[in-house]
């Protein structure tokens, strides 16, 4: 189906309005948790990414990931890293996640573009559940989403692409600004164990410690960081849609 060449008006930004006031509607109601769940393992598994990523930039490999029923999700690199090569790992989760959000908002403002951002995700999801999801319920969750968002990419209006592009964009940088709020606590809940969190891994990085300064100061840095990188956002994505308007 041939796409809109100049799908937005000048100055409106309607996909990414409607994206992110459903988003934080959503998050309010009671039933919100259940409708906005594949995005919380979509969410999830870009968290993950962002870990194994970086694993294979500073040298130590990407082993395997795990994606939970509960949202939580766990990283394994092949080799230990130094405190360098710790830290870079440590953040890459919190502040990959909404880097993601920025680059997808950026693309949803034309369909074309879009639907082939959908595609690329949904193949990056389906490489990843089929060569590096160890565990089954991230294996088959994944997969669901990896031939979910291929479908969309391939065969949806490019408006409705644009805005299912949008979305997913708004509940990367809502969802890390949400998630940011457990690295407070004092540890961890995945998969039903207590485990100490990425701020605790930064802190004994770059401090030598674990102490709650240390957590507190890497968790408030990370926040500023995904509140910064959402700012960002909404003036590229303005940015972009008024050079495409009409």
């Amino acid at each position: 189906m041939a796409d809109e060449p100049h799908p937005w008006r000048a100055g409106e930004l309607r996909g990414l309005a409607l994206a992110l006031l459903a988003s934080l509607i959503l998050l309010q109601l009671p039933m919100g948790g259940y409708l906005l769940y594949p995005f919380k393992v979509l969410g999830t598994w870009l968290h993950e990414i962002s870990h194994g990523i970086v694993m294979l930039l500073v040298g130590v490999g990407f082993d395997r990931m795990d994606v939970y029923a509960d949202g939580s999700g766990l990283a394994f690199a092949d080799a230990t890293a130094d405190n360098g090569g710790k830290a870079l790992i440590a953040a890459a989760g919190y502040m990959g996640t909404p880097l993601w959000g920025v680059v997808l908002l950026w693309l949803g403002q034309d369909p074309r573009t879009a639907r082939r951002a959908l595609v690329v995700i949904g193949v990056l999801l389906g490489i990843t559940a089929a060569l590096f999801i160890a565990n089954s319920f991230g294996q088959r969750s994944v997969g669901v989403l990896a031939v979910t968002l291929c479908a969309a990419g391939l065969f949806l209006p490019g408006r409705i692409a644009a805005y299912l592009c949008n979305f997913i964009a708004a509940q990367a940088c809502i969802g890390a600004l949400v998630d940011i709020r457990v690295l407070y606590r004092p540890f961890l809940v995945v998969d039903g164990q207590q485990r100490g969190s990425d701020a605790h891994q930064m802190a004994e990085a770059t401090f030598g410690t674990s102490e709650r300064w240390a957590i507190v100061f890497w968790a408030s840095a990370w926040l500023v960081w995904a509140l910064a990188l959402l700012f960002v956002a909404i003036r590229l994505a303005a940015r972009r849609a008024r050079k495409t308007a009409v």
